[in-house]
């Protein structure tokens, strides 16, 4: 004698096959996020970023004088408000009965896992697509990439390109020499130097072009200037951009680009994973339905803007 099917038991039958699929299309799927951001963890509703400034610099004491005590000033808090993102589908009974779960089952969680990776994706990149616009800020309440940061001693810093020029070996060279020449908050030069560099689809080749070339580039001329001149490439000559080129398909301007700075770790572009992604299976008693949900709960932001530099382009 056969065993009933009840919808129970209709549900764990689709449950194990769809959560392998999920899987493995969420795992396969292309991560890119990773590229612009470090991942931390938290247990908390949010996370905050509080900057400290440093000591200034050290006076010159006089015989029998006392010397000067200096103190840590406050700076500029960041909060990571976590966010829930989920999403999910439903099989019917029907669909079972008829013979089709397998393949619309695979198909539906094969796309499940698309949309929470892609949701993803795009949450973490648009840090960067909004980090010239004045209307998302961070902890100085100045947006990600300014000419106004403040500074907590007074005065402000810029990390955005003095004159905003599109791709090129001059415009790479300009902007890694104003991270080179930043100060901390109290006017100490600090050791930032550049990571790699972010660009969209459109500037890949030409990125190449510039960072992989012996001999610099000419991009007004379209090639390299060879040894006529003898000018050697001193971004690729010197390895400037370490971690090397990193294309977001997920950035939006064709023009802007990025170079991210090698602040101290956990200071700068920073993921923040509350709930790790999960793949869950339930029937419904009423409508014999099965049904298939994913979540997470995350926040992309940012602490010291010195871990971005960027231009718009032209």
């Amino acid at each position: 004698m056969s065993a009933i099917i009840t919808s129970s038991s209709f549900a764990k039958l689709l449950w194990p096959g769809l959560n392998s699929i999920y899987g493995k299309e969420y795992n396969d799927y292309p991560v890119e996020w990773e590229q612009l951001f470090e991942k931390n963890t938290s247990d908390k509703a949010y996370e905050e970023d509080l900057g400290l400034s440093s000591f200034g610099l050290a006076s010159v004491k006089s015989e029998g004088a006392p010397i000067v005590y200096d103190t840590e000033r406050q700076g500029f808090t960041s909060r990571y408000n976590h966010v829930v993102y989920a999403l999910g589908f439903i099989i019917t009974r029907e669909i079972y009965e008829d013979d089709q779960y397998g393949k619309v089952g695979a198909q539906k969680a094969k796309a499940l896992a698309r949309s929470m990776r892609q949701t993803k994706e795009i949450n973490g990149a648009n840090v960067y697509n909004r980090a010239f616009n004045s209307s998302y800020v961070g902890g100085d309440n100045v947006s990600l990439c300014a000419t106004n940061h403040p500074n907590t001693s007074g005065g402000t810093w810029s990390n955005l390109l003095t004159v905003a020029a599109n791709l090129s070996e001059a415009a790479i060279e300009n902007l890694i020499i104003q991270m080179m020449l930043v100060t901390n908050d109290r006017g100490l030069r600090i050791n930032i130097m550049p990571r790699s560099i972010i660009v969209h689809p459109s500037n890949w080749f030409e990125a190449n072009r510039i960072l992989k070339s012996v001999y610099s580039y000419d991009t007004s001329s379209g090639s390299a200037r060879g040894n006529s001149s003898n000018a050697v490439n001193v971004l690729h000559a010197t390895n400037a951009l370490p971690e090397g080129i990193k294309m977001n398909h997920y950035l939006t301007s064709t023009k802007a680009w990025f170079i991210r700075g090698n602040v101290p770790m956990n200071t700068g572009m920073i993921h923040q994973e509350r709930q790790a992604i999960t793949f869950d299976q339930d029937n419904d008693f009423d409508t014999m339905n099965a049904k298939a949900k994913s979540y997470e709960r995350y926040a992309f932001g940012w602490g010291d803007p010195r871990a971005l530099w960027g231009t718009p382009g032209v």
